[in-house]
């Protein structure tokens, strides 16, 4: 066993693979938690959409994916954290709209270019071949800028989360640190797709956080056991991906959902126990 993963390990994409997995699964569970505890969580599916069509355009200017899709996706998040305040088209509305379209023009534009290729079947479900050098170091400089920033402005965003309105009375700006959480997680999701594919990235920011709410009660424990459950999910995902020669969006995505029924299972045993001794 110990000489099959030291085995996997000698590929250079593998250990690409872990590198810019470990970093994108962090990214995403810390914002994850404020996103579901804001009711927000489909914007990661709705970016993902977005990031397909900045995707698909890349690929039919023979553009460099990432410096064409981020920007993109970026003001999208921008774009529908504004129209979803300021508008009458509020939350999964705006998200409906702005994903769908985006998805409209990105297969309009393959239909009319390279038709479907490998390198958009890669996009709609991921590949951990899909990633060039460029691409992972481009990865990794951003998901740690992510990282950075979310330790960095961790009491805002906390803040934000749980009562905006005392945030804003307290003198916290709750617009800006509303916008840094909609541009970061656009980062992490273009990050991610290329590895998860648009079809299931969103996952990995949903499942860890809901994963961890089932034990845990307090906001940095939820954030802390989400970051762990991320990790842990993706190395098993991958590893297995990797044995069964299985796809490794879907491993990924199936090792949460494990990891969702134990944590369930725990959080009803721990409720149990707690309601006979109070009782």
């Amino acid at each position: 066993m110990i000489d099959t993963v030291f085995e996997m390990l000698s590929y250079p994409f593998m250990v690409r693979a872990f590198v810019v997995g470990i970093l994108v699964s962090l990214c995403s569970a810390l914002l994850g938690v404020s996103l579901v505890l804001k009711r927000y969580s489909m914007i990661g599916d709705g970016l993902s959409h977005v990031g397909f069509g900045a995707l698909a355009v890349a690929a039919a200017l023979n553009a460099a994916p990432l410096t064409v899709a981020i920007p993109v996706v970026v003001t999208a998040a921008v774009l529908l954290l504004r129209v979803s305040a300021n508008s009458k088209i509020k939350g999964d509305a705006a998200i409906a709209l702005i994903s769908t379209s985006a998805l409209a023009v990105g297969i309009m534009v393959i239909s009319m270019t390279t038709g479907m290729n490998t390198d958009v079947y890669n996009y709609m479900f991921g590949s951990i071949l899909a990633m060039s050098s460029q691409d992972v170091k481009m990865s990794v400089l951003l998901s740690l800028a992510v990282l950075i920033l979310y330790v960095f402005f961790y009491h805002k965003i906390f803040a934000v989360t749980f009562d905006e309105t005392f945030a804003q009375a307290t003198g916290v700006r709750a617009g800006l640190y509303n916008t840094l959480i909609a541009v970061l997680t656009a980062v992490t999701i273009v990050l991610g797709m290329r590895m998860m594919g648009t079809l299931l990235i969103s996952s990995l920011i949903i499942f860890p956080a809901l994963t961890s709410m089932r034990v845990c009660t307090t906001f940095c424990s939820v954030t802390v056991s989400s970051a762990v459950v991320s990790v842990v999910c993706f190395c098993i995902g991958i590893t297995v991906s990797y044995f069964f020669a299985a796809p490794a969006g879907a491993s990924v995505v199936i090792a949460n959902l494990l990891m969702l029924g134990g944590y369930a299972i725990a959080g009803a045993v721990k409720n149990r126990s707690a309601f006979k001794q109070n009782g």
